[in-house]
């Protein structure tokens, strides 16, 4: 596969701000982390570890992305499924809803794999229950570096450690201010089966994962996590290496743990692998030599000083992070000497702070470049970090909204290259996909429903009818998954990859052919249907779930028709089946403004049994797709306007975040700002306070619980106020809030590949610089006159702010300036 390097240029800045005076992008805290939502991230996209900063007892909690539990998928398992689909049809037809919900159970199929544990690292050093002083404990966002420092009986004593994607593991630095002052032991323990040994010098875990482990939401199971495997296919082996490099001092093994004495400096290798082997794979005896690979990372560190390490760490973290920069009221006070929990605090009640809006903008940015750089394993519910044997919702890639929301800010936020493991899952899913469409429905193309994990699992969940069809049952999958595949080409301009992916596009497309009926008006309509996880009122207080053309299946595939169309014609390509498409399109059933005024949810203008639904799942075709605009659509966007009004400011984080997104595309950036501080939020875990969607300690989005989601989505937010990409122009400050008087944000990527530096002052633009990194035609829409230097084009005034078009060359630079 082919994922393009987008142009990772500094661009030069017109505005007298450099990158290094963006605000201080450190998370910071006075005193250990009590619960996990404190502790502090690090990741290399494959190894993760959450830092709690303790002093006499740290914990280091460590997870690695391939470790799953299960193998490779099975074929044709619901052999009857096909069976009930022309029976939901003709029940719904004949408005029968009940009978419809009832038969649908019949089409499900087995639960996902959950992402699992791999294991606590405990660093035990007795003080003598002397107290710590001058407790610091950071996590530098630039760096990617975690730091604890403590002072006890006159010893400094400092802790650093970063995940390395060159050196391949964990580093952990421990120091002291007076030599040979640093004693303490080195224990590992997992959830999961496992063997703990010294030997050589070195601490191991080596173990196997579960055949497979049942939601933590089903509670009727009465064995959840299962290891045996008659097969000899399923359940992974995993091996963890914990490996000392001492200054002065002696190392032993007393039990299971290194014993460490008398050392002045001490840096610990932590490597750790899987014998994943693909998602088709049998991961035991079709495995890795996860062993192999652990001591393979182990040689690539040994030999290297600590400082070497970390400057080949910079470096490749530097690459991707320091792309971008973003700063907002410059002049404001600087609060960044206040810890990061007491900025939130203040924040939550109401306090300003945009050095702590611009961090966690940034910590979206961390957070990828973190957990998404591992072939066939893109960043999950939780990204990488996950303490649960069984996790929420199996911290699984969820494709009703949550997996693509991990990866809405990729390639605006100048992050394209950690496309990859998504892109990966795609292709995965398009190949088991096509079995599933087959078994069952009969149907061409590829399918795959509303969740799925490592091993591409394509079918419905629910547990052969044990499950809700509001959640079990939704077949838009493929189609949304399929817009990331496009919107990668729009970004880098790249036609061998449009090429290569194209027939992944199309067989979504097949697959809605087949999908799609006609109503008794002739319209195209999905039939069964659903808006994911809401039900509606019929007959009165009748409650509903199941139903046809629901608003949401009609612009996913709307959409999905439009971008095969567009990547057909680029390709010059497959006119035939682009006829086909265009002709459907004409047909299908047309969205409806209800009787409040809103965009219609449901084939019929029903009540929702919750108004205040998480989901605004009717509003795909305004976010993050662009069927819906003010700009063409005016009174549909309207209609949108509404139904986020009904839906109200509040919900979980990431259902917060998404609001963010929807009405930045409304260009109300007042409404946006005012739900991105709802989404700031301080939620705490244990003993009183707020306990809804926002924001824990350590930034971590909290739905809650934690999903990752929330924080990529809040960061696509903030450049979705700042610039907008969607309808074959850049649109400059689109929604700025007027909170956000003056700021720059610096090296963020537009569609057409074009990357941007916007500065703004007093709510206005006034000035920027566009990047051409292909040669085409840039659009420019702006909300006040301006002009680009060296362009003979004057602005025209049109129905929103102003517009210029002009000619580009791949890496020439144009400065656009305010009249």
């Amino acid at each position: 596969m082919m994922i393009t390097k987008k142009c990772g240029v500094l661009l030069l800045s017109l505005f007298g701000i450099t990158a290094n005076a963006q605000q201080d992008l450190k998370l910071q805290y006075a005193q250990p982390a009590e619960y996990w939502t404190e502790a502090l991230p690090v990741g290399n996209g494959r190894l993760g570890a959450m830092v709690f900063g303790k002093t006499d007892e740290e914990l280091i909690q460590l997870n690695e992305a391939t470790l799953w539990s299960g193998g490779p998928v099975g074929k044709n398992i619901n052999p009857t499924a096909f069976e009930s689909l022309q029976p939901i049809r003709t029940a719904l037809m004949a408005g029968d809803y009940a009978k419809a919900y009832q038969l649908t159970k019949n089409m499900q199929g087995s639960y996902s794999e959950s992402y699992l544990p791999l294991g606590d690292l405990l660093l035990k050093q007795d003080f003598g229950n002397a107290a710590p002083a001058s407790y610091h404990r950071e996590l530098n966002l630039a760096d990617g570096v975690s730091t604890t420092t403590f002072t006890i009986n006159g010893v400094g004593y400092k802790r650093e450690i970063f995940a390395s994607a060159p050196g391949e593991c964990i580093f952990i630095r421990l120091t002291a201010s007076q030599a040979k002052k640093l004693s303490f032991s080195v224990a590992a323990k997992s959830q999961l089966n496992n063997h703990v040994a010294v030997t050589n010098g070195s601490l191991s875990l080596t173990g196997k994962a579960p055949s497979h482990v049942t939601p933590s939401y089903i509670s009727y199971d009465a064995e959840p996590v299962v290891y045996k495997d008659d097969s000899g296919c399923k359940g992974m082996r995993f091996e963890l290496i914990v490996k000392p490099i001492v200054k002065d001092g002696t190392v032993s093994a007393d039990s299971n743990n290194l014993v460490i004495k008398d050392a002045t400096e001490v840096l610990l290798l932590v490597s750790a692998a899987t014998s994943f082997n693909g998602y088709d794979k049998c991961p035991d005896s079709d495995g890795k030599d996860e062993h192999k690979l652990v001591l393979d990372h182990l040689e690539k560190a040994l030999g290297k000083t600590y400082d070497i390490l970390l400057a080949e760490h910079r470096a490749d973290f530097g690459k991707f992070f320091n792309r971008v920069s973003l700063v907002l009221n410059n002049g404001e006070q600087d609060k960044s000497n206040l810890t990061t929990d007491k900025r939130l605090e203040a924040y939550s009640a109401g306090e300003k702070d945009s050095g702590l809006e611009s961090l966690f903008f940034q910590y979206g940015r961390y957070l990828l470049i973190s957990s998404s750089r591992t072939k066939d394993a893109p960043a999950n519910l939780q990204g990488i970090w996950n303490h649960h044997l069984r996790a929420p919702w199996s911290s699984n890639y969820t494709t009703n909204i949550n997996v693509q929301m991990n990866y809405w800010p990729v390639e605006a936020a100048n992050l394209s290259e950690l496309f990859s493991p998504l892109n990966d899952l795609i292709h995965n899913l398009s190949v088991t996909g096509k079995e599933t469409a087959k078994s069952y429905y009969h149907a061409n193309g590829w399918i795959t429903h509303h969740n799925s994990d490592i091993w591409a699992m394509s079918n419905p969940v629910g547990d052969f009818g044990k499950g809700d069809p509001m959640w079990a049952n939704w077949w838009m999958g493929a189609n949304w998954l399929s817009r990331h595949l496009w919107e990668h080409y729009q970004y880098t301009g790249n036609k061998e990859y449009l090429a290569e992916v194209y027939p992944i596009l199309k067989g979504a497309a097949e697959f809605s052919l087949d999908w799609l009926q006609k109503d008794k008006d002739g319209y195209l309509v999905t039939m069964p249907s659903t808006s994911p996880e809401n039900e509606y009122y019929y007959d009165g207080k009748k409650k509903g779930v199941i139903t046809v053309a629901s608003t949401m299946d009609m612009g996913i595939i709307k959409d999905l028709f439009s971008n095969t169309i567009a990547a057909s014609k680029v390709l010059g390509t497959d006119k035939e089946f682009r006829k086909t498409l265009e002709d459907a399109y004409k047909k299908m059933y047309p969205f409806h403004i209800g009787s409040k005024g809103q965009l219609q949810e449901w084939y019929k203008d029903f009540e929702d049994v919750d108004p205040h639904h998480r989901h605004t799942s009717h509003l795909y075709a305004l976010h993050p797709a662009n069927i819906i605009t003010p700009l063409n659509t005016p009174d549909l966007a309207n209609a949108a306007k509404k139904t986020l009004e009904l839906r109200g400011d509040d919900g979980t984080g990431w259902s917060l975040a998404w609001k963010v997104n929807m009405w930045a595309r409304l260009l109300d950036g007042n409404h946006a700002y005012k739900i991105f501080r709802n989404q700031l939020r301080l939620t705490k875990e244990g003993g009183s306070g707020y306990k809804g969607g926002g924001s824990y300690p350590n930034l971590f989005d909290a739905h809650p619980p934690f999903q990752i989601d929330g924080n990529f989505a809040g960061t696509a937010g903030i450049i979705e106020m700042l610039m907008q990409s969607q309808n074959n122009e850049i649109h400059l400050l689109p929604a700025l809030p007027d909170n956000w008087k003056d700021g720059e944000i610096k090296g963020i990527v537009a569609r057409g590949n074009f990357t941007l530096d916007i500065a703004w002052k007093e709510g206005k633009l006034s000035a920027a610089t566009v990047v051409a990194n292909n040669d085409g035609i840039c659009t420019l829409r702006a909300n006040e006159p301006f002009k680009v230097e060296g362009v003979k084009a004057k602005a025209k005034k049109t129905a929103i702010g102003y517009t210029i078009s002009f000619e580009t060359k791949k890496g020439s630079t144009y400065k656009v300036l305010a009249l």
